[in-house]
């Protein structure tokens, strides 16, 4: 085994495939050689279209075949599906938690949206795939976009339970969590 192979290897453990998540695979799977990139916008579009975003709050990820049925998920959920569909594909893939930050832009879009009308933060998931030659790609199937400067991983990691920002067992008891996010701009002036 190459050193590539045994560094790789925790990112291409394929849980057991649904029909369901067998017949993506099969519809996704390149018919004649294609350029990478495209590949990759093929493969995160499927995802975006496929399902819908929804916030859920309860703890965990979907599996693949859940979301799959129910078409429907958390941002971490699309993640996990896209996971495993790129490692079903034969690709080294990883889960991706973090912060993703939307700032407004300086001027309004001419033809198209504009982005987000204030700055803003929050938790999220993503997915990152390695491309021989490239590295780690980020992709994003919850916006249908590769992941930019505004995707702010704090754990990649090849199981979703390894990026659990709080784990662990207690007696019973009462507690609250919270979190708060914040974008501040610092000013800054051109030299």
């Amino acid at each position: 085994m190459t050193k590539h192979q045994r560094q790789t290897a925790p990112y291409l453990k394929k849980r057991k495939a649904s029909p369901k998540l067998l017949s993506l695979v099969a519809s996704l799977t390149p018919k004649e050689p294609i350029r990478s990139v495209d590949f990759l916008v093929a493969v995160n579009k499927a995802i975006y279209e496929l399902v819908d975003y929804g916030i859920r709050l309860e703890p965990g990820v979907q599996t693949a075949n859940e979301t799959l049925t129910k078409k429907t998920g958390s941002c971490r959920d699309s993640a996990w599906l896209l996971v495993q569909l790129f490692r079903h594909l034969g690709l080294a893939s990883r889960f991706v938690s973090g912060y993703l930050v939307q700032l407004t832009s300086d001027q309004k879009s001419l033809d198209g949206p504009s982005g987000p009308e204030e700055d803003f933060t929050d938790l999220h998931a993503w997915t990152e795939v390695y491309i021989p030659g490239a590295g780690w790609i980020g992709l994003d199937p919850t916006s249908g976009l590769f992941a930019g400067e505004g995707h702010i991983p704090l754990a990649c990691t090849p199981e979703t339970s390894s990026a659990a920002p709080v784990t662990g067992g207690i007696d019973k008891c009462e507690s609250e969590f919270s979190f708060y996010n914040k974008v501040t701009r610092v000013h800054e002036i051109p030299v």
